[in-house]
């Protein structure tokens, strides 16, 4: 006699599961309605992107409300996130490393290539190595974890350089007297842009080589790059090519994580 009640409160409660994570998968869907674009949406818009009947997504609006993630505002009526959504956001931001979700990235660059693979982060105007893994190749380039150099030098700064907005790039450019070097930045600045990447080639070291993609944060700002290096003796342009596209590929994979919008862009 007593299995019948059993099986009716398990049956019950698969059912009361079921239903509760439905509920989360459509609160989860009104809130991902909200998008840069289309920060305020009206009840008939949400219903439109959502597809629930209007009881049911009034009430899910309200239960998001109560939460601080949803607010409503104006006559008529419209919604938009709360910040709630924003204390949230904190949270994941301060959790991020991008060494730790970067370093599987990286090291996956040195394996496809054979060279030298390293990540860069910008800070004020140089970009510092904070991860590197070295080749194997007997002959190899280094930089070295804590080199940093002006983001007007090398691939690795040039890549950074040549996404930053106009204002803040244009200083760095002020910083190098007009002649054929300015020139000759204004045109690898100009490449990189439309191409994705940057090269150089005995920039840094006489003999070497290197290609390096920018990487984007949350707010779509360059904060970083991502190169491969090693000698012209082994890298040629047919190498050069092949790297670009992986570290482009490396590039956009790391924005990404970091949750950019600009992830598809470059």
């Amino acid at each position: 006699m007593t299995k019948k009640p059993r099986a009716n409160l398990v049956k019950a409660g698969g059912e009361n599961g079921a239903a509760g994570v439905r509920a989360v998968d459509r609160a989860i869907a009104i809130l991902q309605c909200f998008t840069p674009d289309q920060p305020a949406l009206s009840v008939i818009e949400i219903q439109k992107r959502v597809g629930l009947s209007r009881p049911t997504l009034y009430r899910l609006l309200q239960t998001l409300a109560q939460r601080d993630l949803i607010l409503s505002e104006g006559d008529p009526q419209r919604f938009r996130l709360a910040h709630g959504v924003m204390k949230l956001s904190h949270v994941w931001l301060k959790g991020l490393d991008v060494v730790a979700l970067a370093r599987g990235i990286v090291e996956g660059l040195r394996e496809a290539s054979g060279e030298t693979a390293a990540l860069f982060r910008l800070q004020e105007d140089r970009g510092i190595c904070i991860l590197e893994f070295e080749s194997r190749h007997v002959l190899s380039i280094s930089r070295g974890v804590g080199d940093s150099l002006s983001v007007t030098t090398g691939a690795t700064g040039k890549a950074m350089l040549a996404f930053m907005e106009q204002e803040r790039q244009t200083e760095f450019l002020l910083t190098i007297p007009k002649g054929a070097q300015r020139a000759r930045l204004e045109e690898e600045i100009k490449f990189a842009r439309k191409h994705g990447y940057a090269t150089s080639n005995s920039e840094i070291f006489v003999g070497a080589v290197a290609v390096s993609a920018p990487y984007f944060d949350h707010r779509g700002s360059v904060v970083g790059s991502i190169g491969i290096y090693g000698p012209s003796a082994r890298v040629n342009e047919r190498k050069m090519l092949e790297y670009s596209k992986l570290v482009r590929q490396a590039g956009r994979q790391i924005s990404v994580l970091l949750g950019s919008p600009r992830s598809e862009q470059v």
